[in-house]
């Protein structure tokens, strides 16, 4: 690899930067955050570790709210992403055998779909060709490792690997987006808050016989939150919450037991069970840093929060930070102001940090309510069904929350105009 700057940008070249943004990490919510400013006319160095082939070949699949969808649809990448996932209609909610199943419909919410799935080498992989195609302004440098972060009052000095040689560039802002381990946010000395959650979750994909396969479903055991969301082919993504100890016992499982296991809990609502994947194991935390942003510095993704997967929430979270911090940037860039200025910073950090507390708070909840016997609790919560199921407008509130409908809405969301509307799913693929 090669680190080939692009023609400075009279803000870059001004004042003798290289970019006026730097990234770190080239996964979803950073790549997302790259596309998002396309327009704007500001350069990009894409930064990330490992090989883009490495990073799209990672095992795993997402929900997609309706918000993340507007968000593609405004870059412009949605057309090449919705032919190749899956979207679901209905989603079920249940405490574990309890007749109470709440049932949320698109008629709920006027939508002709209520979210997608998609796997991540589809997603990430449509994401690098919309830049490699759509995005001049963006420059990749991949393998390439930073090393060191100089902070200054006239920019930012990134000091990077990349083949075992030491180069460096200069930008205005820099922005970490490499995870819930962000090297980035501890080496600012960014502290975090929460807690691991007593649970792991194993994830895996199986094909089923029923359909249509339109349903996501989130079935709450004593041991922890299941959800089940639909892929193309008549396949689904599992991932099954429970204690540390168990859910290492169901990941070595036999194939068949593994199976049983699942179609007694699943209750038959998918027909007879194919594993079509390996099962991965991983933990679970609650994680907010206690600061998105300092001078010259933003942290969008993992790297500022993570929830607990249920309800799907951790990567939209992320999709729309990207969406804020972009138009964030654009504002302060058509102002003539530098984009590492902290007050300008501190717009996007007011924005995110209270809506994502709003969810982090939201999956807790959803998960210590769930994941016990205690007879209050249990009455608590099947109470909470009761109303979800007879009051419309508890209905509708729980629901926009989840597909990402409430709270402020970036402005690349509503330019939507001839492209269509992102939440308009194609008709005709199956689903439960």
């Amino acid at each position: 690899m090669t680190l080939e700057k692009p023609t400075p940008t009279p803000s870059t070249s001004q004042i003798g930067l290289d970019y006026d943004v730097a990234i770190v990490g080239g996964g979803v919510t950073g790549v997302t955050l790259a596309c998002a400013i396309k327009d704007s006319g500001l350069s990009v160095a894409l930064i990330e570790a490992q090989p883009r082939s490495k990073v799209i070949a990672k095992e795993q699949s997402y929900a997609i709210s309706l918000l993340s969808s507007r968000v593609f649809e405004g870059i412009g990448v949605w057309e090449r992403i919705l032919p190749q996932i899956a979207q679901f209609r209905h989603i079920r909610l249940s405490d574990a055998d309890h007749a109470g199943v709440v049932r949320f419909e698109t008629a709920d919410l006027g939508t002709e779909v209520l979210g997608y799935v998609a796997e991540h080498r589809t997603l990430l992989s449509a994401l690098y060709e919309f830049i490699e195609q759509e995005c001049p302004h963006v420059s990749w440098l991949s393998p390439a490792e930073v090393m060191g972060v100089d902070y200054q009052d006239s920019g930012v000095e990134i000091e990077l690997k990349v083949e075992g040689e030491k180069h460096q560039l200069r930008s205005q802002l820099l922005v970490g987006a490499d995870g819930a381990r962000s090297r980035i946010r501890t080496g600012a000395g960014i502290r975090t808050w929460g807690w691991q959650y007593w649970q792991s979750c194993v994830a895996t994909t199986i094909k089923h016989e029923k359909s249509p396969n339109d349903t996501a479903f989130e079935r709450f055991w004593s041991s922890g939150p299941m959800g089940i969301l639909p892929l193309p082919g008549n396949r689904c993504q599992v991932v099954w919450t429970a204690p540390h100890a168990e859910a290492k016992a169901l990941k070595e499982l036999d194939e068949k037991q593994f199976i049983e296991k699942l179609e007694s809990y699943t209750g038959g609502l998918l027909g007879r069970l194919e594993l079509v994947s390996d099962r991965v194991l991983f933990p679970v935390q609650l994680m907010q840093s206690d600061r998105y942003v300092q001078s010259r510095l933003a942290l969008i993704g993992d790297a500022a929060h993570c929830c607990h997967p249920v309800g799907g929430q951790g990567l939209n979270l992320g999709i729309r930070d990207a969406a804020a911090l972009a138009q964030v940037l654009q504002t302060t860039h058509k102002r003539g102001q530098d984009l590492g200025n902290l007050r300008s910073l501190q717009t996007y950090e007011r924005w995110r940090k209270r809506e994502n507390l709003t969810i982090l708070g939201f999956t807790d909840l959803l998960d210590r309510m769930f994941s016990n016997h205690w007879l209050p609790a249990v009455m608590v919560r099947r109470s909470g069904l009761w109303m979800l199921r007879r009051v419309r407008p508890i209905k509708t509130y729980a629901l926009q929350l989840m597909t990402g409908l409430r709270g402020h809405l970036p402005q690349i969301t509503k330019q939507r105009g001839e492209r269509g509307q992102g939440d308009k799913g194609t008709r005709g693929q199956g689903g439960l």
